[in-house]
């Protein structure tokens, strides 16, 4: 009898040490084995499957509940690997037609007995370039496209948008980390027209390139874009953007630069469209380093509120059947924060700039806005502030908090 991941790990003696790189290793070994998630349940089949991505599985099913309560769904799952967003889609979103797509064309026949119960489906096995392409050709478009694969997807946008309907979502995700977070610099301007420099916020600058690079896809078409929901683990970066008929007014004004000064810990951020001097740091007079600069990226904000707030409430209804605790975690972190302005800092730098120590994060929210300043914690990396606060402003009341703490408060 086919085995559940619950069963699988009693089945190896899994205890407090079995991790879920064993869950995929001894799922791999068995193409047999059943792995339940959600509503689903289906056959993961022998290639890559990473069960610990079910939080963005999660908010995606979410997502498209809330573009199901709209009117009909129609999902195009683009790189659907085993079917399990496609399956989930269908059974937990009530997806009126769901096709689901695998360059691979040995996947097809696990496609096909994983979906079929689904009403509504096609499953085929062609490039992304392909499967877009036909798309295009043939004039149909989806209220939600979701884009899974590996590395960057820059070169699929247009055609990705092209298959998008007006007011539908295009779910993107991107598993290249080196060039859009510094680290490879030619690379993010072949793939990405931009320049990527090293920033402590370096998750939070992967994903404001991407949707820079989707914004500037969307309005060459004519299209405006509403980023919906951004986030990341640090290995890979989604983002889901829901395409407009037309660019709203000042949505330009979301696309532009960023400045970091690794002198003295300095950011400045500036929109595109009125792009100026930069101001001086707070660097010593004679001991001012070049700012290091990022852009064009999306400088707008990153979660869209009354979105999320309506993803929750549909798993409220649910009572968590389609929703982790991890991914409820990271529902609420994005919840809490809308992603303005794009200015996050490290704790740990902040304590390393004052060399005594840095107070609790929440303090120094607490204590920023009883200054008049916007203050909150980053929903997207852990341990960071997000502020539109001058750097010296924070530092200063981050050190009045740390000495009031020491007894040292001058």
């Amino acid at each position: 009898m086919p085995h559940s991941a619950p069963e699988l790990q009693s089945a190896a003696g899994g205890g407090a040490g079995w991790t879920v790189a064993a869950t995929v290793d001894l799922l791999s070994q068995h193409t047999d084995a059943h792995y339940c998630e959600g509503r689903a349940r289906l056959l993961p089949g022998a290639g890559f499957f990473r069960p610990e991505s079910r939080p963005s599985r999660d908010l995606g099913v979410l997502l498209a509940q809330t573009l199901a309560a709209r009117g009909p769904l129609r999902v195009l799952d683009a790189m659907a690997g085993c079917g399990i967003r496609a399956l989930r889609y269908g059974l937990e979103a009530g997806a009126a037609a769901v096709w689901a797509n695998d360059a691979d064309p040995d996947r097809l026949p696990l496609l096909r007995q994983n979906l079929a119960s689904l009403a509504g489906l096609r499953c085929s096995a062609l490039t992304a370039q392909h499967l877009l392409a036909d798309c295009l050709q043939r004039q149909e478009r989806f209220e939600l496209l979701d884009l899974d694969g590996f590395g960057c997807p820059t070169a699929l946008l247009p055609l990705a948008l092209e298959a998008v309907s007006f007011g539908g979502v295009l779910y993107l995700a991107s598993t290249d980390g080196r060039s859009p977070t510094g680290h490879d610099r030619p690379a993010a301007i072949r793939l990405l027209g931009a320049a990527a420099r090293a920033h402590p916020a370096s998750w939070e600058l992967a994903l404001r390139l991407h949707l820079g690079s989707v914004a500037r896809a969307a309005w060459a078409l004519g299209r405006g874009i509403e980023p919906l929901f951004s986030f990341s683990e640090g290995r890979t970066f989604r983002s889901a953007v829901r395409l407009r008929r037309r660019c709203e007014p000042g949505e330009e004004h979301h696309l532009g630069m960023l400045a970091h000064c690794h002198g003295c810990g300095d950011q400045q951020v500036q929109p595109l469209i009125r792009l100026r001097q930069w101001l001086p740091c707070h660097c010593p007079a004679g001991e001012i380093a070049p700012l290091a600069i990022s852009g064009p990226l999306w400088i707008g904000p990153l979660q869209e509120p009354g979105l999320l707030a309506e993803m929750q409430a549909f798993a409220e209804v649910d009572q968590g059947a389609n929703l982790s605790t991890e991914g409820a975690r990271l529902l609420a972190r994005l919840l809490a924060d809308r992603g303005l302005p794009a200015r996050c800092w490290p704790m740990a730098e902040i304590a390393r700039r004052l060399k005594g120590g840095a107070p609790p994060l929440l303090s120094l929210v607490a204590a920023l806005r009883e200054g008049g300043w916007s203050a909150q914690v980053s929903g997207v990396m852990p341990g960071q502030l997000r502020s539109d606060a001058t750097w010296g402003e924070i530092l200063q009341t981050a050190a009045q908090l740390v000495g009031m703490a020491t007894g040292t408060a001058k």
